[in-house]
């Protein structure tokens, strides 16, 4: 079956298509015949505005910015898309003494950073001490370079100030200092998966996740405790869907940016931290490999790339134009091999 968005919107078009006609050949009120027409074809038109108007339009219900790398997330009413992806998502980072990225995979102590966007920078608190740091959107240009690395790729990226690592280091209690990537710098993702040119900041690998609402939901079904969405940090939501649709969206716009969800995105042992105590568990990924399990992979959410520029708010819609096809996106149940009875085991 299409996609109910690709179908609300052909069912949109096709009703248009008969109002037309019907205003073109002055057919009368549903219920009456002209010309020996039957009134079905008139109720048909009645029977396709009404499907327009009950079918779910998918729309944003949660907008997600993690400025710096690990650190916990900000959620939006509205996020301006740039090339790199969201406005000022992901282009902090903590990096150790070899230049390397840290994250909460290792330093589960960086859920404890709060971090909230203030008029002059980004504002990092100590959930515990209390202790805070500002750290300016505006420092010196000839502050020094280095480069950094962020798994197999190297990109450049700029020291902020002695009194930002000092604070991070004795925060975390380990040594680290804080980069940022300018604009300048380019990052170029997987071009075995994306489109084109296309780039993103600190990120695992792609600008953007998409998960949609329903695909948590499905999954807290099926675990002890439910789970909040902040474990899968995704950076856009989307509710009225199917559970796990998110797989097959090749393409979809919001407003006049286009999405194109190429590569499905494998869970790592981060998604098994709670966000708030910073401790350590086994779930999501336990119930998850018993359904989500493809190629050694765990996949929960679609990496994205984009085209266009704007801005994204709660409550737009999405408007899918194309499906994804190609075995890779499509995850099929698990199925358990039984257990082999040696007795009965030929040799």
């Amino acid at each position: 079956m299409d996609h109910p968005t690709l179908l609300h919107n052909q069912i949109k078009q096709f009703g248009s298509l008969l109002l037309m006609l019907l205003q073109q050949t002055g057919r009368p009120a549903a219920g009456t015949r002209q010309s020996g027409r039957p009134a079905t074809f008139l109720n048909l038109l009645y029977i396709f505005v009404f499907m327009a108007n009950v079918l779910p339009i998918l729309k944003v219900s949660g907008l997600y910015i993690y400025p710096i790398k690990s650190l916990p997330g900000i959620s939006l009413q509205q996020a301006r898309v740039t090339p790199k992806g969201f406005e000022h998502d992901r282009r902090w980072m903590l990096v150790d003494e070899n230049n390397m990225f840290m994250s909460q995979r290792e330093i589960p102590e960086l859920t404890q950073l709060a971090v909230v966007i203030e008029e002059s920078g980004l504002r990092i608190t100590h959930k515990l001490s209390g202790d805070s740091i500002l750290v300016p959107f505006n420092y010196p240009a000839t502050n020094p370079t280095a480069q950094v690395t962020i798994w197999d790729d190297v990109c450049t990226a700029q020291f902020i100030s002695d009194e930002v690592d000092e604070w991070f280091s004795k925060a975390i209690g380990i040594k680290c200092r804080l980069v940022y990537m300018p604009d300048d710098s380019m990052r170029i993702v997987d071009q075995l998966y994306a489109i084109e040119e296309s780039i993103t900041s600190f990120s695992d690998g792609y600008p953007f996740l998409l998960i949609g609402q329903a695909s948590l939901n499905e999954l807290n079904s099926r675990l002890a405790e439910p789970l909040p969405m902040d474990r899968f940090r995704p950076n856009i939501v989307f509710t009225d869907g199917e559970p796990f649709e998110e797989d097959l969206m090749g393409h979809f716009t919001i407003g006049d940016i286009s999405f194109y969800g190429v590569k499905l995105c494998a869970r790592c042992v981060m998604t098994t931290i709670d966000q708030e105590k910073g401790c350590k568990g086994k779930e999501p990924l336990k119930t998850l490999a018993s359904y989500r399990l493809k190629n050694n992979k765990i996949l929960f959410g679609q990496n994205l790339v984009h085209k266009g520029n704007g801005v994204v708010a709660i409550n737009d819609q999405l408007t899918v134009t194309s499906k994804n096809v190609d075995e890779r996106f499509i995850v099929e149940p698990v199925v358990k091999k039984r257990p082999v009875d040696i007795d009965k085991k030929l040799v």
